[in-house]
């Protein structure tokens, strides 16, 4: 029988979380993180860490979290009605940054376990995760390299999973109600057990290494480009987008709030400054309308030319 060990996932995610915020510190070169460790009353806790007022990163947070509960909140056992009044498990480690230039992307990434063990049978266990790219102002060349790093995350395990995870990626992260992406995708998956425990958890792990060579080297070349005011206004209007996002779709802002996780934890993914501007359009031609036409637009970037 295959052997599932939580503690595995726990240490690697304690130690991911350890490496992005040292790199993203190095990034921004004026702030670092500061730390939260928390509790949870029904099981578990966390370790929460926000940089804020920083050089690059207006506002960064990088949680980690392993929470335990009698039974699972409504959103989880939606479509699994045979995990209801089970004992669970979840970790895991979620990135979120939100720079200060509008050249600069938002992004996010979040790598998680799941285990419960139901009173008959074998445990019940999965990974899920991905990253994704939240551009203001795009460049191709960004796109394409960002694509081609989250190719190079799933490589080593099937060479049909990197599109696979693309179409999720682009069909999740979607707002119906403004029928639009919230940004270029990336790579994004749930439920993933294929290849027992061992093959699964690299898969996790290929997908936490590979978020800061995606992210990193896009943050070095954009963050000392000038911008205007009006750059900056287009950017707090796209983050309204951020945040409708989080707020009425996300499973997992859902899922915390429901298992009563760490409000303050869970919401560190908002940005700290936004606008909503009411029917606001961008004038044809501008750098702002070129994002709703061509960064806005799922298509495949690992075919697009290299040249922003």
């Amino acid at each position: 029988m295959l052997t599932v060990d939580p503690e595995i996932v726990r240490s690697y995610l304690l130690d991911l979380q350890d490496r992005i915020a040292t790199l993203l510190e190095i990034e921004d070169g004026s702030c670092q993180f500061s730390e939260d460790n928390w509790d949870r009353p029904e099981g578990g806790g966390g370790r929460s860490r926000v940089l804020e007022g920083g050089a690059v990163f207006e506002k960064a947070g990088i949680n980690f979290s392993d929470v335990q509960g009698a039974s699972l909140p409504p959103t989880a056992t939606a479509n699994r009605p045979q995990l209801a009044g089970v004992p669970f498990r979840a970790m895991g480690v979620s990135v979120v940054c939100h720079p200060l230039n509008p050249h600069v992307p938002t992004t996010h990434m979040n790598v998680r376990f799941f285990y419960a063990e139901p009173p008959v049978g074998e445990p019940i266990w999965w990974f899920g995760g991905g990253f994704d790219l939240t551009p203001y102002y795009g460049h191709i060349e960004d796109a394409v390299h960002w694509h081609q790093t989250a190719r190079d995350a799933c490589a080593p395990f099937g060479s049909e999973l990197y599109s696979k995870f693309k179409d999720i990626c682009d069909t999740y992260f979607f707002l119906p109600h403004r029928n639009e992406p919230r940004g270029i995708g990336g790579i994004f998956f749930d439920d993933f057990n294929t290849g027992g425990f061992d093959q699964a958890l690299a898969l996790m792990q290929s997908v936490g290494d590979h978020f800061i060579p995606a992210y990193q080297p896009i943050v070095a070349k954009r963050k000392a480009a000038p911008y205007t005011e009006r750059e900056r206004n287009f950017q707090l209007y796209r983050r309204g987008r951020y945040v409708e996002f989080n707020l009425v779709h996300d499973r997992g802002t859902h899922f915390g709030l429901q298992s009563k996780g760490r409000t303050e934890s869970i919401l560190m993914s908002l940005p700290p400054l936004v606008r909503w501007d009411y029917d606001w359009h961008p004038e044809q031609g501008s750098a702002e309308a070129a994002l709703y036409e061509v960064f806005l637009k799922p298509k495949d970037w690992l075919a697009m030319n290299q040249s922003s």
